[in-house]
């Protein structure tokens, strides 16, 4: 028998080609072939032979369904989820190596497992080693389950033994089905070992978690299909060299995906913070230009972070341009707009930005808070302490309304900010704030010179 050529698959879309290419002629995305053997699939009966073809109903005669929301024992999550775990529904964490995947995971299976039955499936780690996780997190559930396997097969065969509630599969990229023949981890193999936990959660009404792998571009390994054939998809984001972690909702077919999630990671596992925005405030320093707290909304969060900048007399050139947790494209164009139309001469220094906490801001309603930093570096007057700036800016200097600006400000009062600097026409009669806090509308930047009244730090020393 002659053997087959390999061929290369686009990880985005499937098309197939014969030859490398660069860019996808289907999708239009770029590096995103990858080799592939051609698989031979087990014989086996067709599904139409053994009579499982669906049958068209009326509308009307179709049922709502009464979905049943099991909460994970971390209200974080459950936020995240929209409310908590719904049975039959498919979830797919993914998150770089390290992040704490598997540590979140086996902290829910212990709360989950006190009253249900809870399968964790590991194809990445031994008994003994999931033993040791277990004990360093003092878990100690009835209902909880562990299986080393990674044949989609004989992990099926398990969950019909076990009857569980709950099964977690960690990960995905480490199951095989005897129906393919290629490697595990590979573009098929992904593709039908997914589809088999999504038929089992569906049929047996269980909900599934599975774990998925990162890419080296920060995307989830393998077919990009992965992501539309589950019922919600989660991000675990944070940075290794710090102790916050957050989870963020890209798809979620029972909930909002703007909601986050915010952990720490201690010595036994992830602890919630209830509290986000009092944590990233934590250790703001005084009397200290180029600092200045703002405010963004994750769902239906406030979260007030802060700011800083450093502005400094460059010695190239061209002056270098850095900014952590802010888009760096956004910060060019606020350079531009504080050059262009208040006269400050950014061109001859180089600029630094940074969010302080490991959070990345997005949002529009940031850019004033921003503006407001970088103008007390450039000048190098401090910011009163209890001012908070929120607002959009335009290319004309003018100062844009945001949304949710109720929440924001009273987010800001009951962390002790007594100056809110919100856009005008935000300015309303709903707005009530407490006794001794004071709410400025201003419709453009050259409005915000003023309430800088810090004293000069060159002075101070």
């Amino acid at each position: 028998m002659k053997s087959q050529k390999p061929y290369y698959v686009c990880t985005e879309c499937e098309y197939r080609s014969i030859k490398w290419l660069g860019k996808c002629p289907s999708c239009g995305a770029w590096n995103s072939f990858e080799e592939s053997i051609p698989e031979v699939e087990a014989p086996t009966q067709s599904l139409r032979s053994r009579g499982n073809t669906a049958k068209a109903v009326k509308l009307d005669t179709l049922e709502l369904p009464t979905y049943m929301r099991s909460t994970t024992g971390m209200g974080e999550l459950d936020r995240v989820l929209g409310g908590g775990l719904v049975s039959g529904s498919v979830v797919l964490l993914s998150g770089e190596p390290g992040i704490g995947k598997s540590t979140l995971l086996m902290q829910i299976s212990n709360a989950l497992g006190q009253d249900r039955r809870v399968l964790y499936v590991s194809g990445e780690e031994s008994g003994g080693q999931l033993k040791l996780r277990a004990q360093r997190l003092g878990i100690s559930a009835d209902g909880l389950f562990l299986l080393t396997e990674t044949n989609v097969e004989g992990i099926l065969a398990q969950c019909n033994s076990v009857s569980p509630d709950v099964v977690i599969v960690d990960s995905i990229q480490t199951v095989w089905s005897d129906r393919v023949t290629s490697a595990a981890g590979s573009l098929t193999q992904v593709r039908e070992g997914a589809m088999a936990f999504i038929n089992f959660a569906k049929t047996k009404g269980v909900a599934v978690i599975l774990v998925g792998h990162v890419n080296k571009e920060g995307g989830i390994s393998g077919p990009k299909v992965l992501e539309h054939m589950v019922d919600a998809v989660l991000y675990f984001e944070g940075e290794r060299r710090q102790s916050y972690r957050l989870i963020r909702a890209i798809k979620n077919r029972y909930g909002s995906t703007n909601e986050i999630g915010v952990f720490e990671m201690t010595d036994i596992g992830l602890s919630e913070v209830a509290n986000p925005s009092q944590t990233m405030l934590e250790g703001r320093p005084k009397d200290t230009s180029g600092n200045c707290a703002g405010c963004t909304m994750e769902g239906t969060r406030p979260l007030l972070t802060e700011i800083q900048a450093l502005v400094s007399q460059t010695v190239f050139p061209s002056p270098r341009r850095t900014a952590d947790g802010f888009d760096y494209n956004r910060m060019c164009l606020l350079l531009a707009v504080l050059e262009k139309r208040m006269n400050l001469r950014f061109s001859q220094n180089d600029v630094y930005l940074n969010i302080a906490g490991g959070v990345r801001l997005d949002e529009p309603a940031a850019d004033l808070a921003v503006a407001t930093a970088l103008i007390s570096g450039i000048t190098d007057k401090v910011v009163p302490e209890g001012l908070i700036a929120i607002g959009e800016i335009g290319l004309s200097g003018e100062v844009r309304s945001v949304s949710h600006i109720e929440y924001r400000v009273k987010e800001a009062e009951r962390l002790g900010f007594t100056q809110i600097v919100v856009p005008k026409r935000n300015v309303n009669k709903r707005i009530k704030t407490k006794e001794g806090v004071k709410l400025y509308g201003i419709s453009t930047i050259f409005e915000l010179l003023p309430l800088l009244v810090g004293k000069d730090k060159q002075k101070q020393n």
